[in-house]
């Protein structure tokens, strides 16, 4: 297509025939490309307009030096040409994609005995490319499935008959285990091998209804025959693709195939969810950003993102389905909003997909209420709290067996931990494995020193454990004078079942609410906290133990080593001479010679 040049004042020389212009400034640049049913009207509207032309238009307006028109024979070819310059180019005030991701695709090689192989890199020589693939997780998905339906080889040798004549090759393990027919030594025809490959080919286009009939009449056949075992070989390959079949969404069998675009935009971007539907089913699902440059219309931006999109997935659909009404047709795009039925239910999912998209965008910016606000402002409906919980202390105890028996109390702050205000307890009072009393005496002491030193009560208490554990801390409480005063709870760990004072039936909140996932966290970190301490205790049991055991050493000299060593086993390394210079040289020999003892194993 030739190019055709014109100077700024030269714009109303522009043919009355659809095409795309693009604006230069002084330097020569590409600013900005754009598409036109009629460029001598379009291009004018930016230069002629007085009023209603933004400021983002008008500084662009102003920087132009030179106009650059190709003609097509319609708007539709001048989308496309839009698309392809504006991909090329990036001219900085045209609508940008936020999307950079090098997307992996499926490549079937052009040889003898092809291959199929991921790649990222588009080389057309190289063979035919199926994908792109919206995530790794899909594509190998698909790879997965085509090598256990068909025997596809993944070696890399050259399977020219020459070679395979002058028998260049062995077979390997894969033809041992069954994954492959040997095709190097010529065990499997080149002709049985592209009917498999044919098969592939249809799977990766989204056709699953011949490879589905193919292994049904080879299973039928097999039983005709009495060949049961062949039968079920069949039968389990043709299961294989029911179930990926069946981890796809099933729309309808009706709609055939067609792609969904829907639009919610804010002042500065726009987010588009894009559902491919192939045989009834979605195989693809893309959410992408578009960056606003000249305050566009929702047309223009759902117009861009259509084009780009199914460019970008190489997609022939017939029909798009949106959530916005163009006013104009577009030949070559048959595009239309339902407003019932089976196809209007597919536009509003992909439309709920946009707006949680746009939501998590939002919240992850700033630009709405913070995340955390949100999940404390959820548990405090779903526990019927009077206050937010944005101070929550969590209890845990820690012992085996009931020996050193420990305690900790985690403190959350806003929904995130607060370190430095979390705690550790020696069980004084209780002896013996004793998980209830533990408890009582932990929480009382807890909160009879937050009254002594006039600290801020907790929002919430969270206990892990369930009824007895609870009731335990309620005494606590209630000796105290803070019973109802602080919400309490207990977290059951086996059923997440939450329990509250005097109610025998627990609360149940849904596993996937952010709000129950929260308070996991506290509990677990509650857990992790208690567990850690009580290593910690008796590892330094086991340590003073040991070296107290030694004549001359006292309880003392082996906090001093503790201290400076960390663990018997660190111990056994250490030379005379470092010993000497912690503890002095009478304790040192003494120590060092046991530790020589121990570490030959006396």
């Amino acid at each position: 297509m030739e190019a055709f040049s014109y100077a700024v004042s030269d714009y109303l020389q522009l043919p009355d025939l659809p095409g795309v212009y693009k604006y230069y400034n002084v330097e020569q640049d590409l600013i900005y490309v754009g598409k036109a049913k009629s460029l001598k009207k379009r291009v004018a509207s930016y230069f002629s307009k007085a009023q209603g032309i933004n400021h983002k238009t008008k500084r662009m307006v102003r920087e132009i030096q030179r106009i650059e028109i190709t003609i097509v024979n319609t708007e539709f070819d001048a989308l496309l040409l839009e698309n392809n310059l504006i991909k090329k180019s990036q001219p900085k005030y045209n609508i940008l994609l936020k999307d950079d991701k090098t997307y992996p695709y499926l490549l079937i090689t052009k040889e003898n005995y092809p291959r199929i192989f991921p790649t990222r890199k588009l080389i057309p020589h190289r063979g035919t490319y199926f994908g792109p693939f919206a995530s790794v997780k899909a594509m190998n998905n698909v790879l997965e499935l085509i090598r256990s339906l068909f025997t596809i080889r993944t070696c890399k040798l050259d399977l020219s008959p020459y070679k395979i004549g002058e028998q260049k090759y062995k077979v390997c393990l894969e033809y041992h285990i069954g994954n492959c027919l040997g095709p190097c030594e010529g065990l499997q025809k080149e002709s049985e091998y592209m009917e498999d490959l044919e098969h592939a080919k249809h799977i990766l286009k989204g056709n699953m209804g011949l490879a589905k009939g193919f292994f049904r009449k080879r299973m039928q056949e097999a039983a005709e025959n009495l060949a049961f075992e062949k039968a079920q070989y069949f039968k389990e390959k043709l299961d294989s693709l029911e179930r990926y079949q069946a981890k796809s969404l099933v729309v309808n069998p009706s709609i055939a195939d067609c792609d969904v675009f829907t639009l919610e935009t804010d002042e500065k971007l726009a987010y588009v969810n894009y559902l491919k539907v192939k045989n009834g089913s979605i195989i693809i699902t893309k959410t992408v950003e578009l960056r606003k440059k000249l305050d566009e219309s929702d047309t223009d931006l759902l117009l861009t993102a259509i084009v780009r999109l199914r460019d970008q997935f190489n997609s022939d659909s017939p029909e798009i389905l949106t959530n916005i009404t163009l006013e104009e047709t577009y030949d070559g795009l048959n595009i239309h909003t339902p407003k019932i039925g089976d196809k209007k239910k597919l536009v509003d999912l992909s439309l709920k997909n946009t707006k949680f998209y746009k939501k998590e965008k939002l919240l992850t910016s700033g630009e709405v209420v913070d995340k955390k606000n949100r999940v404390l402002k959820q548990l405090q409906a779903d526990l019927s709290l009077k206050e937010l919980p944005d101070h929550i202390e969590c209890f845990d105890n820690s012992n085996i067996q009931g020996t050193n028996p420990v305690a900790s109390m985690v403190y959350f702050k806003n929904g995130k931990p607060s370190t430095k205000d979390y705690r550790h307890y020696h069980i004084k009072t209780v002896e013996g494995p004793n998980d209830f009393a533990s408890m009582t005496e932990v929480v009382g002491r807890r909160y009879k020193r937050v009254l002594e030193e006039g600290l801020p009560l907790p929002k919430l208490i969270v206990i892990d454990g369930g009824k007895g554990q609870l009731s335990s801390s309620v005494e606590a409480l209630k000796e105290l004078g803070l019973y109802g005063k602080i919400p309490i709870i207990g977290i059951a760990k086996r059923l997440e079942e939450i329990y509250f004072p005097e109610d025998q039936y627990p609360l149940h909140i849904d596993k996937k609410s952010e709000s129950l996932r929260l308070l996991q966290r506290v509990r677990d970190e509650a857990h992790r906290f208690a567990i850690t301490f009580h290593r910690d205790v008796r590892s330094k049991k086991a340590f003073n133990t040991s070296l107290t055991d030694i004549p001359g050493i006292g309880k003392t000299i082996a906090e001093k080593l503790l201290k400076k060593f960390k663990s018997l086993k660190q111990l056994e390394t250490v030379s005379l001479e470092e010993l000497e210079e912690v503890i002095g040289k009478s304790k040192a020999s003494l120590v060092y010679e046991a530790m020589q003892v121990k570490k030959a194993g006396y």
